[in-house]
């Protein structure tokens, strides 16, 4: 892969970098006047139509590297029904929908004809924007293979293709999907990847899919805007413990806290944690994948007007928030992945704002902590004392967590057993209103203790005795005859063992005293039946 690294330009405008006057236009009704590093150093690559890996900071402006050069070749031509000229894959919905509102804004002045392929919409609505012919298709992978499939899409037509966020695309699974889509697109496509983060076997994996690229890369791989302040703040590893954490750091910045953006790495946690929330009184709102569309929107809507201060969100938000003055970002777990915590911080201190960034770590999460300092090649400080200083809860187990549940406590039975010592006898008092003549009475009494003891003695000198008559009664003469009668209805069988006769198949005689237990029926009901 050949690259040119580009370096941060001196101050250019908009108009130097050779966009149409529509482009232009519309870019300054929007109050922009200075491009970004990332801005400067792809648009005019992508307006002679190389391939581009674009490597910057989050909320650097990489969206606009791609859609205001796409926009300005995109006046010359025409789509055709189901061909669509452009193609743009996110990984996320939400982040599919703030493309599409980037391309409404710069693109005010053009008429193109824009379609949206993400899941949790109907297939009709889409369908139809694909047969009045899509000037630029922004999709995430899974539905528009479902559009191919079922024969409503061709991409032979598609001049420019985008991966956005392309390590992440890479990371979660895309690999298969883009590979697919790569080969349904004309060969002589021009190819532009953009993304915060680009690990080397991520950057391998390019080479499938883009020719001779420009490498424009304004800032290190994985680094942390310097406008952020970052700060990990210590906790004790039980949920109520991180919670209460939250909660009490959410109350120290108050003053200065405008709105925040609270992530989780799972989904049941942004459920726990939300509702948590609502219980004291705070102002939340909850996002994750597995809402419907619908509901993620209008809770992104509700954020963004300000009807909601907080968001509990999981990583799915993580690459599609695009809010441009979001002061605070809490990390309520640690993310697993490090390029994760850069995305995360990044959706605050956007567009050269100052933010603020809290990381809540417990001691099993040491190695993530050094993972993200190794990423972003800096360390970060710590809120109130590392975690040396946090105080274990009760029957917390220090050793690290294996897995997603609870530590398990090993069963120390003997040792408690040492611990309380000996078990002393229990006084017993009075109970109010009994007298002392009561007491005294109580007392008299046998320990019922002692009583069940001879009880069970009593009970067992009488088994013996019925053993023992039953023994003398063997050679009774009906023992006998019962033993005779047995004999002859028993056929010769070799060597083997006769088997021996059950109780309810013993024929019954008339000097039998009592039906139905035969020659085993106990000796003291025998003595019963004759009496």
């Amino acid at each position: 892969m050949s690259s040119d690294t580009q370096i941060a330009q001196e101050a250019l405008t908009f108009a130097d970098l050779g966009l149409s006057p529509k482009v232009l236009s519309a870019v300054t009704d929007a109050g922009y006047t200075e491009p970004t590093p990332i801005q400067a150093g792809a648009i005019p690559h992508a307006l002679l139509g190389k391939d581009i890996l674009g490597i910057a900071q989050t909320g650097t402006g990489k969206t606009a590297s791609f859609v205001l050069p796409m926009l300005t070749r995109l006046e010359k031509g025409r789509a055709r029904a189901r061909m669509p000229r452009t193609l743009i894959l996110e990984p996320t919905r939400e982040l599919a929908a703030q493309v599409e509102e980037n391309f409404i804004r710069y693109g005010k002045n053009h008429k193109l004809n824009i379609a949206l392929l993400i899941g949790g919409v109907s297939f009709d609505e889409q369908d139809k924007k694909l047969e009045r012919g899509a000037d630029v298709l922004i999709a995430t992978p899974g539905r528009l293979l479902d559009h191919r499939e079922r024969g409503k899409l061709l991409l032979n037509g598609v001049e420019i293709l985008v991966i956005d966020e392309a390590d992440r695309m890479l990371d979660m699974g895309f690999i298969p999907d883009i590979e697919r889509i790569c080969e349904m697109i004309p060969f002589t496509r021009q190819t532009l990847f953009f993304s915060a983060t680009m690990p080397p076997e991520i950057t391998k994996l390019t080479e499938k899919f883009l020719h001779a690229p420009v490498r424009v890369e304004v800032s290190k791989a994985a680094s942390a805007a310097t406008n952020i302040i970052q700060r990990l703040v210590k906790s004790g590893s039980k949920p109520w413990d991180k919670r209460e954490t939250l909660r009490n750091l959410i109350k120290a910045e108050d003053a200065e806290l405008k709105n925040a953006i609270i992530f989780c790495n799972r989904k049941v946690e942004v459920s726990e944690l939300f509702r948590s929330l609502l219980k004291y009184d705070f102002d939340a709102g909850a996002l994750h994948g597995d809402m419907d569309q619908r509901a993620r929107m209008q809770m992104l809507a509700n954020f963004r007007d300000g009807k909601l201060r907080y968001l509990v969100a999981s990583d799915v938000a993580a690459r599609g928030l695009d809010i441009p003055d979001v002061s605070h970002v809490f990390n309520y777990d640690v993310p697993i992945h490090a390029e994760d915590y850069v995305h995360r911080i990044g959706r605050t201190g956007r567009a050269g704002r100052s933010g603020k960034s809290f990381t809540i770590a417990t001691k099993s999460d040491t190695k993530y902590i050094d993972a993200i300092e190794r990423l972003i090649g800096t360390k970060i400080e710590w809120h109130d004392g590392d975690l040396s200083t946090v105080v274990a809860s009760e029957g917390e187990d220090e050793a690290p967590r294996r897995g997603r549940g609870a530590p398990r406590r090993a069963g120390r039975k003997d040792d408690d057993r040492k611990d309380r010592g000996e078990r002393k006898p229990r006084e017993r008092h009075a109970k109010p209103g009994e007298d002392a003549a009561q007491e005294a009475t109580r007392e008299e009494q046998p320990d019922v203790a002692e009583a069940a003891v001879a009880d069970i003695g009593e009970r067992r000198a009488r088994k013996e005795a019925i053993r023992s008559e039953n023994s003398d009664r063997q050679a009774s003469p009906d023992r006998k005859a019962s033993s005779d009668r047995n004999a002859q209805r028993t056929p010769e069988r070799g060597d083997s063992k006769p088997q021996r006769d059950r109780p309810a198949r013993h024929r019954q005689e008339d000097n039998d005293a009592t039906v139905g237990f035969g020659d085993d029926m106990p000796a003291f009901m025998r003595i019963v039946a004759k009496v």
